[in-house]
């Protein structure tokens, strides 16, 4: 026989912080931010409010947490995938857009974004975290990523910047008209089908003018 190395009760004290965030997005998501208590994360997660915050001492650290765990990883990825990338920007845009799809491919893997898109206004903390932990880290290394395949002269002269936003802008939208307005097409969300016809259009946009 093979003995388990780990106690049980190791284990269930590893697996405790996963369980928090988990009953926090299931409540935030259900009934708000604002209108969600840490006492009743803890009830739903099956523990005490002091245990709660042996491992998130706020709500505020829950919102953090859960932007660590389903978020976060894609702003690492892409900043480890573009950063010293040379030459044509659309096979990363490409790639890059297809890993947003695949990580945030089921609804609990899209209840993050989804809570920052509806919550943000009403909870500015939710809009500056995010801000901080994955916008003001991605945005810069996809502008930087654009300027240096307009001056390779491997996409046609536009804005860097902008054209980030143009990026990132259909994807965004997407989701808002799903989760603020309730508009969805008839197959759902479907990132992969939104994804495929945003590149076609934005890399015809982008095809390096020809000179006559």
């Amino acid at each position: 026989m093979t003995s388990d190395p780990k106690p049980k009760f190791r284990r269930r004290a590893e697996a405790r912080p996963d369980e928090v965030l988990d009953a926090a997005v299931a409540l935030f998501a259900a009934q708000g931010y604002a209108a969600t208590s840490v006492e009743q994360i803890a009830r739903h997660a099956g523990l005490s409010k002091g245990s709660v915050y042996l491992y998130f001492p706020s709500k505020k650290a829950l919102l953090e947490g859960l932007v660590h765990r389903a978020v976060a990883p894609i702003a690492d990825a892409a900043i480890s995938m573009i950063a010293t990338y040379r030459g044509d920007p659309r096979p990363v845009i490409r790639q890059f857009l297809n890993m947003i799809a695949g990580k945030l491919g089921s609804e609990a893997a899209l209840a993050v974004p989804k809570l920052v898109l509806r919550e943000a206004v009403s909870a500015p903390e939710i809009a500056q975290m995010y801000r901080d932990e994955v916008l003001d880290r991605a945005i810069p290394a996809l502008t930087s990523l654009m300027r240096q395949g307009v001056e390779g002269g491997h996409i046609r002269k536009v804005d860097p910047e902008l054209t980030v936003r143009s990026i990132m802008g259909p994807l965004l939208m997407h989701l808002m008209l799903a989760e603020v307005f309730g508009i969805e097409p008839s197959d759902g969300l479907n990132l992969e089908r939104l994804i495929e016809n945003h590149l076609t259009i934005l890399f015809a946009g982008l095809e390096p003018e020809t000179n006559p």
